[in-house]
């Protein structure tokens, strides 16, 4: 096949212990997928799954820099377990779930939050809030057959040192079994999807020169510095 220019290269993330890499298809996110988060929002109760994407390439492997984003004077950060998704599927039963998953990595959802509150007083899609360049710093995938399928553990992520958000896996609202099903009854995932599950409450500004340091139990460390 003959291209009228070369195509982009294919986005691929490293996995810990590995040589092979992981090739990332989609990327899915989960919005207020914690109570004390959503409550920071304004949401009330266990609202049902409500999701949105990222591009591939605005993934960031770990160590990577973070250009800060144009048009925002409120740039927040959100911590997030992330599924890797090995085997697709539509309509997934909550009780096969986790057979579907290859493995987790620690990411980070930054978020222009001036940009969304804009959209959402206007009814607006907020898609420019969450898919801009750079937006999706990632830690390599952990196999989850080191991990097992972590259903509780801390989430932490720290600003140049200081704890920001700091919680459990245990307080998501919809655990990963319960997001992957929902999430395959709209579309049909694929091995190499991603999913961002939510984070914590604790979520705070950042500007440029910010180191973010953040982890979660069992599954790694994630570095990124905002210039």
């Amino acid at each position: 096949m003959q291209y009228i220019f070369p195509p982009a290269s294919p986005v691929a993330l490293p996995v810990f212990g590995e040589d092979a890499t992981f090739p990332v298809r989609r990327v899915y996110c989960i919005a207020a997928n914690y109570a004390l988060h959503a409550a920071e929002l304004g949401g009330d109760g266990r609202e049902p799954p409500a999701f949105f994407s990222k591009p591939t390439d605005a993934l960031v492997p770990d160590g990577g820099v973070v250009s800060y984003p144009p048009r925002t004077e409120n740039l927040q950060h959100e911590v997030e377990l992330v599924v890797a998704i090995g085997m697709g599927g539509a309509n997934i039963p909550v009780e096969t779930a986790l057979d579907h998953v290859y493995g987790y990595a620690v990411g980070i959802d930054l978020t222009r939050r001036d940009l969304q509150a804009q959209a959402k007083a206007k009814g607006r899609p907020w898609e420019m809030s969450k898919g801009f360049d750079h937006s999706g710093p990632i830690s390599a995938i952990v196999p989850a057959t080191r991990t097992g399928h972590p259903v509780k553990g801390r989430i932490w992520l720290a600003v140049n040192g200081i704890v920001k958000q700091d919680g459990d896996l245990d307080q998501m609202t919809w655990n990963v079994a319960e997001v992957i099903a929902n999430l395959s009854s709209l579309v049909k995932l694929s091995a190499g999807d991603l999913i961002f599950t939510g984070t914590p409450s604790g979520v705070s500004t950042v500007i440029r020169g910010d180191l973010l340091e953040c982890g979660i139990d069992k599954v790694g460390l994630l570095n990124a510095k905002l210039v």
